[in-house]
């Protein structure tokens, strides 16, 4: 059942191209066969047993030092503490089936629970640490969660605080290590249970196979309450088996022979997190994990583990080249970058062109001038992102021709992926041997993708979930059709090669009062990408134009009134700045010409504060809560169109 890298050099990629399905000559329809043989006997539990056996000393995972430095952990090793915890949640009392929730940052002992609750036949239940009270005592009590594990002390009086209604949860565990205690909560979970024998966790194990739930993951409600999905071994063992066939040359070792590693600060609360940390488990892939996502503590994690390899949404990238572009600015060199933005972009295009049959390639001249910038530029960036860096999966929402030409011209491959929390993750993604840069790529392997008639997207295959969990009924109940099919709630569209793009959500589609349908999704991506532009909301439902309120990120807007000699005007008083205001329609206008046949914004206001998690606006992956948006600010809405 293991699936083994090897540290020999990668061959070309091999392309999953789909099968097609059109109807009147356009295409409505993509699948790709089934790649890897699919698991039709035991679980994810058994994957550090396996790795243990087969590999006992490869390192499978790196854990941060205090000091900032990194330990290596050998497969041998992760599976005894793996089998050391499994005791500890059997020793008290936890049966097969139980709920274990987890609320912690993305960190190894999460990493580790994870697999020592499958390994004692439990179901884990992951929560934001950010979530409100409210919030976590709903999910738990929803979930008949019977223990949790909080990451410290904020987290634990967040639990406490409504523990009171909560007469199902038995145990209360905090990560963080404790004063005088060196193995901290998990050597206590890990000492309850060292009169149980090897033999009970092997039976545990045995009881589990791929149809059973290993994990029931809330959406992250974006669109109304949260919902339990419930995932089994089955989906998820799909699911990253897919992947690791699709993004073959991510998971392997370079032409120099050095061994792939990532570096996981996705929230592990967030499907796509647990996926990157069972594939890296499955491929033996050296995984680290990062619990702090501010913009220094990330970056001194990334120079000092180095990773080939990151899942990322597109902020980060966003970030990178802005801070990159910044430093330029302070040192005098802005338009040195600027011009290597360009020869960037040029190169990431013609590139993606030769691949696809289109066209030769760069040619000498683009080739020779990418080479000058390298050391000037392209190399910094790499840099910034820990040095090693190779391949970069984006998703989450659309990175955009602009900033993904540029980052493949700089010597970074970036495939977008889309999929649900009910779908495990990624449904398609862009191949490394075929990018199309602006799409969320080709199916995986084993799926299938159809638009219906009024443009929905829906997806098939073994990854997709059994259905959404009913406390009150205590059973699961199906959300795909008699035929398997997944309706997404999401519009989008198939090119003639089979490539998906996505246009946004049925319920965000904005219809003008001419009858025009607006998806607002490209346009506040557009305006985004500025660096000044933290976020864009973008209304205009049954009005006669579109307007747009924007948020600016404060950092940048330091670093401009900085360089515009304004280091005494206080950052609120900018929001009305006319320099800052012309910079901002200026991208509004790029924004609206990205499609002249379309709708733009006609008007916009900038608001003084940011919108964020705490404000009730963003979901703790940072998705735009739309609704919540358009009603707390409905009156400064309706003021962009009583002024004209």
């Amino acid at each position: 059942m293991a699936r083994t890298r090897t540290d020999a050099p990668a061959p070309a990629p091999r392309l999953f191209r789909p099968e097609l399905f059109r109807e009147n000559g356009v295409v409505t329809g993509a699948f790709v066969p089934q790649a890897a043989p699919a698991v039709t006997q035991g679980s994810l539990a058994d994957l550090p047993f396996i790795n243990a056996y087969e590999a006992p000393d490869q390192i499978i995972l790196s854990r941060r030092n205090r000091d900032g430095t990194w330990r290596d952990i050998t497969c041998a090793e992760f599976a005894a503490e793996v089998v050391a915890v499994a005791k500890g949640l059997i020793a008290h009392g936890l049966r097969p089936g139980d709920r274990l929730a987890i609320m912690s940052r993305t960190r190894y002992e999460w990493t580790l629970l994870d697999f020592a609750a499958w390994a004692a036949g439990l179901i884990t239940v992951p929560l934001y640490p950010s979530s409100p009270a409210w919030q976590v005592s709903r999910m738990l009590r929803d979930s008949g969660a019977r223990a949790c594990a909080v990451e410290g002390v904020d987290e634990a009086r967040t639990l406490s605080a409504v523990r009171h209604d909560l007469p199902g949860l038995e145990h209360l565990w905090q990560l963080t290590a404790i004063a005088g205690d060196e193995r901290g909560p998990i050597g206590q979970i890990s000492a309850a249970g060292r009169d149980v024998s090897d033999a009970a966790v092997t039976e545990r194990r045995g009881l589990l196979d791929p149809w059973r739930a290993a994990t029931l993951v809330y959406t992250p409600g974006t669109t109304g309450a949260p919902k339990g999905c419930v995932l089994t071994h089955g989906n998820l063992f799909a699911e990253v088996d897919s992947a690791l066939e699709a993004l073959a040359p991510v998971f392997t070792a370079d032409e120099n022979g050095s061994p792939p590693a990532t570096l996981l600060f996705l929230p592990l609360a967030h499907v796509l997190g647990r996926v990157v940390a069972i594939g890296c488990l499955r491929a033996r892939v050296r995984l680290g994990h990062a619990p702090s996502t501010r913009t220094e503590d990330l970056l001194a994690d990334l120079a000092g583990f180095g990773p080939t390899f990151l899942f990322a949404i597109p902020h980060l990238l966003e970030k990178v080249f802005s801070s990159g572009r910044a430093d330029a600015e302070r040192s005098g060199r802005v338009g040195a970058f600027d011009r290597a933005a360009r020869v960037a972009r040029r190169f990431g295009a013609a590139e993606e062109a030769r691949r696809h049959g289109a066209a030769a390639g760069p040619g000498l001249g683009l080739r020779a001038a990418r080479s000058l910038y390298d050391p000037l530029v392209y190399r910094r960036i790499r840099a910034a992102l820990g040095g090693n860096l190779r391949h970069v999966v984006s998703g989450g929402s659309p990175l955009g021709r602009r900033l993904g030409t540029f980052f493949e011209g700089a010597g970074v491959s970036v495939h977008e992926g889309y999929g649900l929390t009910e779908t495990s993750a990624s449904v398609t993604v862009t191949q490394p041997g075929a990018p199309r840069l602006g799409t969320v790529g080709w199916p995986l392997p084993g799926t299938e993708v159809g638009i219906a008639d009024d443009g929905e997207v829906l997806v098939r295959g073994a990854q997709v979930f059994g259905g959404y969990w009913d406390a009150d009924r205590r059973a699961v109940v199906p959300a795909t059709d008699a035929e398997g099919w997944l309706a997404t709630g999401d519009l989008g569209a198939l090119d003639d090669e089979g490539h998906l793009t996505i246009a946004g959500r049925r319920e965000h589609m904005i219809t003008t009062a001419r009858g025009l349908t607006v998806a607002p999704g490209p346009l506040e991506d557009a305006v985004r990408s500025h660096p000044l532009v933290s976020h864009c909301v973008v209304a205009g439902h049954r009005r006669p134009y579109l307007t747009a309120l924007i948020t600016l990120d404060r950092r940048a807007l330091a670093h401009w009134r900085d360089t515009a000699e304004r280091r005494r005007t206080p950052l609120d008083e900018l929001v009305d700045d006319p320099d800052v205001l012309r910079q901002l329609q200026r991208a509004v206008d790029e924004a609206n010409a990205l499609d002249p046949a379309a709708e733009g914004i006609r008007r916009f206001r900038v608001m003084p504060r940011d919108l964020s998690e705490a404000s009730g606006h963003l979901t703790p992956s940072r998705e735009l809560r739309r609704a919540e948006v358009m009603d707390a600010f409905a009156e400064e809405f309706h003021a962009l169109y009583a002024e004209e």
